[in-house]
């Protein structure tokens, strides 16, 4: 029998049944190439993925590049109310259309051969096309894939005969409309490469299990026992207390410098506060929402709760929402294009603009390896022990993930990877 320490006894419950199973997820899903390639041919080029904001694309001839995998995938307005993808690669010599980044163009020229290309892929310039004795056929041109948008973002899917987008998303665009992230402004955008499975820096998000032994500090500001966790079709969310002490929290009275801080950054004076500790999230709240609306800002669509917690929606197969009243944090795990030990962190925080207001300068988009940087003290505490966690798997005494009923929201992903993976077609 497991007992705990007494550092980290909670109140006593009881368990839910499983409704997703209890076996053993094989660590092979995290380290095999084979496993690795199986994703990719089944899931990744069949699933609608994020490409990027359409406020970097705001005119007629703006593109930017997105890459997953292998690929490298080109976006572009092509008019005020059209946007195009292509597969950024010339079909002459396989040259690469556009490098990384974001740019403006009238047309396509790739820079090796001259072929060029217009804002709908055709094919309008071969120099010296008389030397092609077998001719050019006409259809030559940038290969297109399907793309679509919501919510003032770009998403491509590289599987001819998708479902819409409306229909990968299902739920979701119902419960994150009201945040009206077409008013968010990108703040920080920053790639790092880490050691480890996409799937692990997955697993690390989707649960707040693991806070009392890699997060201890977080402890004095949020609940990590009472959760509420929604499974959907695909994808699904927590719904994480914040303003508040955690059960474990030895002292549940004590308003901790943690909470202070919540309460200036609502806007009230943390030492004129008269208030007990459980009285700490409703100031918060109600302080939060008569800030907004002084900046004229509109959080009518918002309940209480979203005016201090976190509500953590992720979206399959490798999206994170990390949202508060006025901000969120995004981040997008990217498989490595050949090493199952690698992956890239897409990490973007997005700031609420009010009306009238000018937005800031777009921050420019930089690459880091790990440990380069700072990520901040709470992805700190990730990135360092990320790493360990993959080396653990790799280990011959590692037989698979055991999953508990607060980390269910892993094995549903895991779940719905299955149903691509191991589907009616397969």
């Amino acid at each position: 029998m497991v007992t705990e320490s007494r550092h980290t006894q909670t109140p006593m419950e009881k368990a839910p049944e499983p409704v997703l199973g209890t076996e053993l997820i094989p660590k092979e899903r995290y380290i095999s190439k084979e496993y690795m390639e199986l994703e990719w041919d089944r899931m990744w080029t069949k699933v609608w993925n994020w490409a990027g904001r359409l406020q970097d694309i705001p005119n007629p001839g703006d593109y930017f590049t997105t890459e997953l995998g292998s690929e490298s995938i080109l976006i572009v307005r092509e008019t005020e109310d059209k946007i195009r993808a292509f597969y950024n690669v010339c079909p002459h010599r396989g040259n690469q259309i556009r490098n990384a980044g974001i740019g403006h163009a009238e047309t396509f020229q790739c820079a090796y051969h001259f072929f060029e290309f217009d804002l709908q892929g055709h094919l309008v310039c071969v120099p010296d096309e008389y030397t092609f004795t077998q001719g050019v056929p006409t259809e030559t041109g940038l290969v297109e894939l399907p793309c679509d948008t919501w919510g003032g973002t770009v998403w491509v899917n590289m599987n001819e005969d998708c479902e819409s987008l409306e229909e990968f998303l299902g739920i979701i665009p119902e419960h994150l409309s009201p945040y009206h992230f077409e008013d968010y402004a990108m703040v920080a955008d920053s790639t790092i490469e880490w050691d480890t499975n996409w799937k692990a820096s997955v697993d690390a998000f989707n649960e707040v299990y693991h806070v009392q032994g890699i997060h201890p500090q977080l402890l004095e500001s949020l609940d990590d026992i009472n959760v509420q966790i929604d499974l959907y079709d695909r994808h699904n969310r927590y719904l994480v207390p914040f303003g508040l002490v955690s059960p474990r929290y030895p002292n549940q009275d004590e308003i901790t410098d943690a909470l202070k801080g919540m309460l200036m950054g609502a806007g009230i004076d943390p030492e004129a506060f008269e208030g007990n500790v459980s009285e700490v999230r409703p100031a918060m709240q109600k302080s939060t929402r008569a800030k907004a609306e002084a900046a004229g800002m509109d959080f009518s669509d918002l309940n209480d709760d979203q005016m201090s917690d976190d509500y953590h929606y992720f979206i399959f197969p490798n999206l994170t929402f990390n949202i508060t009243s006025g901000s969120f944090g995004f981040f997008r795990q990217r498989p490595h294009p050949t090493d199952p030990n690698k992956m890239f962190y897409d990490l973007q925080s997005f700031m609420r603009i009010a009306p009238g207001s000018e937005y800031p300068p777009r921050p420019k988009h930089q690459s880091f390896k790990h440990g380069e940087i700072s990520l901040g003290l709470v992805l700190d505490q990730d990135s360092y022990n990320l790493p360990r966690v993959q080396k653990g798997m790799n280990s011959k005494a590692f037989k698979g993930l055991l999953i508990n009923y607060r980390e269910r929201r892993i094995r549903h992903m895991h779940k719905t990877l299955d149903d691509y993976i191991e589907g009616p077609d397969r």
